[in-house]
């Protein structure tokens, strides 16, 4: 078993033994807030899907994308739920250089990614970071520092980046996506990313079973069990879809620079955007 030590930036309530996978996804894209724990447990992942790397910076790709999307459409609000470590290409960041009064919610329940976004945000003013899990939509909506900067009376959009399969079907994710969908108003967004393994059931079966030595499973998902999650919450999906991540609304010439020369089963990962009805 590896032994972790706590560095000076991590919070002294915080588990560093359990891998997390907010923390594996910093490791993934080189980021310096994991712990040894999260480190060997991203390594076994790896082994088995050594592509992830590319499909988390085709993650954010999409981010941006869907981001840019949504601020055409007038949105200026968003609660990003399960935000994760802050990385490069925040969601904040995005949406402020296309609309300074945009704000953003973060949201997540590990404390390192907490903590970590307190201090970034620390001078941005459009911007906060809510200690909570988005499994409770409830805690979610009602915090104060949320309803500072949010108001449910306008459309917003609720981002689900890469986070929806780590929410178990005992969970009732389909009563969580309709609770985010009824605490807003017509004309708000819903933008997600999933895993899926329509592609390769039994490699995305031994990457499941290795998450299960983290903080949250993995959970991988259908194309169509996805659109009836969406569709069931109230949204109406915006063209083109349920579609796999690099083909949701692609840059012109973006296969000139894919890694993985669009093999869609080496990303086994879906993207949408619905629109509130």
């Amino acid at each position: 078993m590896s032994v972790n030590h706590r560095p000076v930036w991590a919070p002294d309530d915080v588990d560093i033994e359990t891998p997390s996978p907010a923390r594996m996804y910093d490791y993934y894209l080189d980021g310096s807030h994991n712990f040894a724990a999260d480190r060997e447990l991203a390594e076994k992942v790896l082994s088995v899907w050594p592509d992830l790397p590319h499909v988390m910076r085709a993650n954010r790709a999409f981010v941006r994308r869907a981001l840019t999307y949504l601020v055409r459409q007038g949105v200026d609000q968003f609660v990003d739920l399960g935000s994760g470590i802050p990385t490069v290409g925040n969601v904040h960041e995005i949406v402020a250089r296309l609309d300074p009064m945009a704000r953003t919610v973060y949201v997540d329940n590990d404390l390192v990614a907490v903590s970590h976004s307190r201090s970034i945000l620390a001078d941005v003013p459009n911007a906060t970071i809510v200690y909570a899990d988005l499994r409770d939509p409830q805690s979610v909506l009602g915090d104060p520092a949320l309803r500072e900067l949010i108001d449910l009376s306008r459309p917003v959009a609720v981002l689900m980046f890469a986070v929806l399969h780590f929410v178990p079907d005992d969970d009732d994710p389909a009563a969580i996506l309709a609770a985010y969908s009824g605490a807003t108003v017509p004309g708000s967004y819903l933008a997600l990313s999933h895993a899926t393994a329509d592609y390769q059931p039994e490699r995305m079966g031994e990457m499941q079973d290795v998450y299960r030595r983290a903080t949250a499973g993995m959970n991988a998902r259908s194309r169509e069990e996805l659109a009836v999650l969406l569709t069931g919450a109230g949204y109406e999906l915006v063209p083109p879809g349920v579609v796999d991540m690099i083909a949701w609304k692609p840059d012109p010439g973006s296969e000139l620079t894919d890694p993985l020369g669009g093999d869609l089963a080496r990303y086994s990962a879906y993207s949408a955007v619905g629109r509130r009805l």
